[in-house]
């Protein structure tokens, strides 16, 4: 493949403060080191955006894009990233979604679009065939994420903030359809700049490079998923929440602020009995086999239900079985525009407050009174529940509770109770985004909530493991995919056989033992893979065939690996030190079966060793060695 044959991604940089719209050019060399998503999105915020910026102010700079995959027609890849300065941690923040926009965004001709200042009053922005104007929202200020999108054509993507992203509420999200950019604060750093909502629609179609291959392979990828026992059975049938069995199980599901990892009417908010009792059918993403997305009625109305996490961190977590009323909970939780798992998160540490006689936000254990209204209150800043929008880390500076204050760097944990998942433990304090299982290498899935379930206990090989599912995840999230997909990266006999099976405890051993040959193959990529296999790193492959790059399973890992050193060196320059890789004294120190004293996360031991596999030295910076290797030549 000729370089000149490559199709450059188009950006385009709004400054809102004047409306001046012009092109971003983005360099071959960029193309070819970031992909595109979250981790080109990393690269422009680091070069774009001086260090010491207020989050919330409007010099936060935001890059709304996609992957080159996405409206290809592969498999869920309608995806879209939004990067920006972390407003709960002041590091770095990224955060996926799915849905139409990107889909449009992409039509429109654009693979992302920058944001640089503010608006001088409300507006939104519109993006229809190639052309970019910033329009008045004055009307639109106020209504919630549901009603803005109602203003505007049906078959246009769209991308909105709530009452949350205008009120400041530190973890408002941008909604987009029914799909949410939940993560790290994007509401309101949308809000902060004045921008009601992002607007698009076109008629472009995505230049594949081998349309013929492409085609061929995109057949194979797509029965591959639909043929997994994950992506096409227990998603499809339980959705997300189909975890929820096997994590109370392996007592990894969080229970009253993470004070335990087992519920006892767990069974009452599964995925099994969200379909056998509320389900009202199945939906999902453009161009998304799987159809994991679950329709239930809120309210005479057929709403998006609850994920694993909502129904965890809603459910389990502040002790409440009403799967009914989690339903109502993530409808107005989405319309509001907050991000549920740090609300869910905030709202159970409010309780322990309250609990421990050390603040009264009237949440109690086990009651539902009074948390439907928090809500409200916390998205329109009214009253004491305004606090609650800070988030637990801020909360606990307050008022105390800093020991059972779950969160990573300031971002909330998703619900999966690491002292009986070790490996996620160490994701969680990694993570370059704070509390995040996916940025953290969803090590859970291999451990507590699949079918390998790799001794969860040990910290043995769980560094190595770690850093292999991390890049990963960032290069799979780079190209435009839907990390759900990754399930399916797990062989699909061992799903069949189940946990106890002998050749799947063998395989689960092996993972452990094998951990040397783990750490030396992250010095030889990506020479080591030099070839791409569909059940291996099924990405690369497709990657290959729709943009022209020359991607191999090895260098398409590197790839992932160079996006999370970038994170790593724009957390760095941003005052965040190894001292932040750390979880709160509950999960650290407090065994979560007294009987049992190594039922904590041994960061102590898995950190080291993380730190060396990743080529960082004993402080956790990335050593000149790995920076040359890897091509990043920025410094801090």
């Amino acid at each position: 493949m000729k370089r000149s044959q490559l199709t450059l991604p188009k950006y385009a940089l709004i400054d809102l403060s004047t409306g001046e719209v012009s092109n971003y050019p983005i360099s071959e060399e960029l193309f070819r080191n970031y992909i595109g998503g979250k981790a080109l999105g990393s690269r422009l915020l680091f070069d774009l955006m001086p260090a010491g910026v207020d989050p919330l102010s409007k010099e936060n700079v935001m890059i709304v894009n996609t992957g080159p995959m996405n409206g290809t027609g592969a498999p869920s890849s309608s995806r879209f990233n939004v990067s920006f300065k972390n407003v709960m941690t002041n590091g770095i923040a990224s955060s996926n979604c799915g849905g139409q926009f990107g889909v449009m965004l992409k039509a429109a001709g654009f693979d992302g679009i920058i944001l640089k200042g503010g608006a001088q009053s409300p507006s939104y922005i519109e993006i229809l065939d190639g052309e970019i104007s910033l329009k008045s929202a004055e009307h639109l200020w106020g209504l919630d994420a549901e009603k803005v999108q109602e203003e505007f054509d049906p078959h246009w993507g769209k991308l909105v903030i709530g009452p949350a992203g205008e009120n400041g509420v530190h973890y408002a999200a941008a909604v987009s359809g029914e799909r949410v950019a939940g993560r790290c604060g994007a509401g309101a750093v949308l809000g902060v700049k004045n921008i009601k909502a992002l607007v698009t629609f076109g008629t472009n179609r995505a230049t594949i490079c081998d349309k013929e291959g492409f085609d061929k392979y995109n057949k194979k990828f797509i029965n591959f998923l639909r043929t997994h026992p994950m992506t096409g059975n227990s998603l499809p049938r339980y959705g997300s929440a189909g975890l929820l069995n096997n994590a109370n199980a392996s007592h990894a599901l969080p229970t009253k602020n993470f004070s335990r990892g087992q519920y006892e009417h767990a069974d009452k908010i599964s995925g099994e009995a969200l379909a056998d009792t509320v389900l009202t059918r199945n939906s999902g993403c453009v161009s998304c086999p799987i159809r994991c997305a679950r329709r239930v009625m809120v309210d005479g109305k057929e709403v998006k239900g609850p994920e694993y996490e909502t129904v965890g961190l809603f459910g389990a977590n502040i002790e409440n079985y009403d799967l009914e009323w989690i339903d109502t909970i993530n409808y107005v939780a989405d319309i509001y525009g907050m991000d549920a798992i740090s609300l869910g998160g905030t709202i159970a540490f409010a309780m322990e407050l309250q609990e421990k006689g050390m603040a009264d936000f009237g949440l109690h254990f086990g009651s539902k009174e009074g948390v439907l209204e928090a809500i409200h209150d916390i998205a329109y800043g009214i009253g004491a529940a305004k606090e609650l929008g800070l988030g637990t880390k801020l909360l606990s500076e307050k008022y105390g509770g800093k020991d059972f204050a779950i969160h990573a760097k300031g971002l909330e944990l998703a619900s999966y109770e690491p002292r009986r998942s070790v490996g996620m433990g160490l994701g969680y304090a990694t993570s370059s985004r704070g509390g995040c299982h996916l940025n953290g290498g969803y090590a859970a899935l291999i451990e507590t909530v699949g079918v390998v379930a790799v001794d969860t206990q040990t910290p043995k090989g769980k560094a190595e493991l770690t850093v292999f599912f991390q890049n990963m995840i960032e290069a799979t999230s780079a190209s435009g995919f839907c990390l759900f997909t990754m399930m399916a990266v797990i062989p699909g006999f061992l799903s069949n056989l189940g946990p106890a099976h002998p050749i799947t405890r063998f395989v689960s051993k092996f993972l452990i033992t094998a951990r040397p040959v783990l750490g030396v193959m992250w010095n030889m990529m990506p020479g080591i893979l030099p070839f791409n296999w569909m059940y291996l790193v099924p990405y690369a492959q497709s990657l290959k065939l729709a943009t022209g790059l020359d991607i191999t399973a090895g260098s398409f890992l590197q790839a992932g690996e160079r996006a999370f050193n970038t994170d790593r060196l724009f957390n760095l320059r941003e005052g965040l030190t190894a001292a932040d890789d750390t979880l709160c004294d509950r999960l650290t120190k407090t065994p979560q079966d007294p009987g049992k004293p190594d039922t904590v996360v041994p960061l102590d031991k898995m950190l080291p060793r993380y730190y060396r596999v990743r080529g960082w030295d004993k402080n956790g910076v990335p050593t000149p060695e790995k920076l040359k290797k890897l091509g990043i030549t920025v410094s801090i």
